[in-house]
């Protein structure tokens, strides 16, 4: 298969960003959470997103977000394995990462994905990371949810992309637990105020910093309403 043809499978099953990205890519990846302590021969690692509507944003209560969330994460998994089934069938070995799958990392005291999703997209490129510690993309801005696959195939990968978040420290100033003072994210501090159990049910409770960033329905829209 061709890499558009590969790129062509991922959004005829619902993706409507993909992009690919070479091993060596990810040199700066932490010890234990590199493409190869999960895949050993992967050579080459297809990220892709789906769009996160934006409407949720303008909402009094958390439920719409929540439920987009749990929604898009499922989605997203089978999309990453139904690529694999159809890759293999091709004669390609490939392994999906799941979504949102976290790993306590011992020598850094964060949780991490077996490969980090955002990172594997930046590398892809799809977009480039911004202060609030989302992956902003031209197309969708940070509104997006994240999948990839690991694969032995050498594939040509896509230009990166250029920065586009210019710290305006919005995001630093909006949060409301100071989670983002330092430059890499407090973890545990976001997640123990954003994530929690709310009149029995478990809902996402923050995300402001996605809120005011000016790019977050993409750097081509800026200044669009949602």
């Amino acid at each position: 298969m061709t890499k558009q043809e590969i790129k062509g499978l991922f959004m005829s099953r619902g993706a409507e960003l993909c992009g690919i990205a070479s091993i060596d890519r990810f040199q700066d990846a932490p010890a234990g959470f590199h493409p190869l302590d999960v895949l050993p021969t992967c050579k080459s690692v297809i990220s892709f997103a789906c769009r996160f509507p934006a409407g949720c944003l303008s909402c009094k209560t958390d439920v719409p977000y929540t439920l987009i969330r749990n929604t898009l994460t499922p989605k997203m998994d089978r999309i990453a394995v139904e690529c694999c089934i159809e890759l293999e069938k091709a004669g390609i070995l490939a392994v999906p990462v799941p979504t949102n799958d976290s790993r306590f990392d011992d020598s850094t005291g964060r949780f991490r994905s077996i490969v980090s999703q955002k990172h594997a997209a930046q590398a892809a490129g799809l977009g480039t990371i911004g202060r609030h510690s989302l992956l902003i993309t031209p197309e969708l801005g940070s509104m997006v949810w994240l999948g990839c696959v690991l694969t032995e195939l050498e594939l040509e990968p896509d230009e990166l992309k250029e920065a586009v978040c210019d710290d305006c420290g919005l995001c630093v100033s909006a949060c409301p637990i100071n989670a983002l003072k330092c430059p890499e994210m407090n973890q545990r501090t976001c997640w123990d105020h954003a994530f929690g159990d709310y009149e029995g049910t478990w809902q996402i409770h923050c995300h402001r910093c996605r809120d005011i960033c000016p790019y977050n329905l993409g750097a081509w829209n800026v200044g669009m309403k949602r």
